[in-house]
C-alpha cells in the first residue's frame, strides 16, 4: 500500500511522480525532437554520476536501434581521438563543473538536457531541452534521470505506455521485508540495462549507505558471484541469461527478476532504497556527504 502523503519524504514524493513525468516527456517530444541526435550521426553522450548511467543506457539503445555510433562517457574521461557529429549532455542542475568544461571545449554541435533553464552550462551549448517539470528538491536523483531516459527512448521510436503502466503498478506495491533487510545487494544488466543496474546500485548506496555492486549479467559468473550467500540479494534488470538465477540461488543468494519494463523496475528500486534508509534510521532527503550538484573548485 502507498504510504499516506503527509508521512513521506520529499524523495519519496518525487519518485512516486515518475509515471506522470514520463508521460509529460513523451508529449514534449515533438517540440524538442529537432534538437536530439539524428539517425546516422556519430554521437557522444556525456554526464556525471546518475546522468552518466542514463547516458550509457541511451547509447546502448541508440546503437541497438541502428541509428548510429553512440558513445557514453563520464565528462572527465572523454577520448581525445574520437570524432563526433553531435554531443548530448545531461545535467539536472545545468551547473555541473565537468559538463560545463566539456561543452566549452568541444567544437561540435551540442544539446543540453537539464531541469533548470539558462544555467551556466547552457551558455556553451547550441540547444537546451528543459525538463523543469521533472526537477527535484531531493539531492538523490530519481525522476529527472528517468524522465530524461523516457524522452530519449521515445525519440528512438519506443512506445513508453507499457513502461508507464508498469511503473504505476510497481509503485502500488511495497518492497518485500527480506529485501529491505538484505545484508548486501548486487544489480545486474545486459545491453542498455547495465546502465540501469549501475544507477540502481548508486541509488541504494546514496540513499541508504548500503553495500551494493553492479555488473554485466554474464560477468557476474566470472568472480563476483563469490559474494553470493544467504541474506544477500542479486537483482536482474531486464531478462536474465539462462541458468543464472539457478546458479545464484545454489550459492544461497536470493535472485530477483521481473517481467516489467526495466525502467519501471528502477522506479521500484528507488522506493526500496528509501525503505532501506528508513529502516536504518537514515533520512533519504539528507544523504551523507552529497549535494544536489557538484561544483569543483578551480
Amino acid at each position: 500500500m502507498t504510504a499516506p502523503a503527509a508521512s513521506i519524504t520529499a524523495t519519496e514524493q518525487e519518485l512516486r511522480s515518475q509515471p506522470e513525468t514520463w508521460d509529460r516527456a513523451v508529449r514534449l517530444l515533438p517540440e524538442v525532437a529537432a534538437h536530439l541526435p539524428r539517425p546516422g550521426e556519430r554521437v557522444l553522450v556525456v554526464g556525471c554520476g546518475t546522468s552518466w548511467f542514463i547516458a550509457a543506457s541511451y547509447a546502448a539503445l541508440r546503437e541497438a536501434s541502428g541509428q548510429g555510433t553512440t558513445d557514453a562517457a563520464t565528462a572527465t574521461e572523454i577520448s581525445p581521438v574520437r570524432e563526433y557529429d553531435r554531443v548530448l549532455a545531461i545535467s539536472r542542475s545545468g551547473t555541473t563543473s565537468e559538463i560545463i568544461a566539456v561543452l566549452a571545449a568541444l567544437d561540435v554541435p551540442s544539446t543540453l538536457v537539464t531541469a533548470v533553464a539558462a544555467g551556466p552550462a547552457a551558455q556553451h551549448t547550441d540547444a537546451e531541452i528543459v525538463l523543469d517539470f521533472a526537477d527535484e528538491t531531493s539531492v538523490v536523483q530519481t525522476r529527472f534521470a528517468t524522465t530524461t531516459l523516457a524522452l530519449l527512448r521515445a525519440s528512438l521510436g519506443e512506445d513508453l505506455a507499457p513502461a508507464i503502466a508498469d511503473a504505476r503498478t510497481l509503485l502500488a506495491e511495497e518492497p518485500a521485508p527480506e529485501l529491505v533487510a538484505a545484508e548486501q545487494v548486487t544489480f545486474l544488466g545486459t545491453g542498455w540495462t547495465k546502465g540501469l543496474a549501475d544507477e540502481a546500485a548508486l541509488k541504494m548506496r546514496e540513499s541508504s549507505q548500503s553495500w551494493t555492486e553492479s555488473y554485466f549479467a554474464m560477468e557476474y559468473r566470472h568472480g563476483p558471484i563469490a559474494i553470493a550467500q544467504p541474506g544477500r540479494v542479486t537483482v536482474q534488470l531486464g531478462l536474465a541469461p539462462e541458468g543464472l538465477a539457478a546458479q545464484t540461488e545454489r550459492a544461497g543468494s536470493t535472485f530477483v527478476t521481473s517481467d516489467r519494463d526495466p525502467l519501471a523496475q528502477l522506479v521500484a528500486i528507488h522506493l526500496w532504497a528509501v525503505r532501506r534508509a528508513e529502516a536504518k534510521g537514515l533520512d533519504p532527503d539528507r544523504p551523507r556527504h552529497l549535494t544536489r550538484a557538484v561544483h569543483l573548485d578551480s
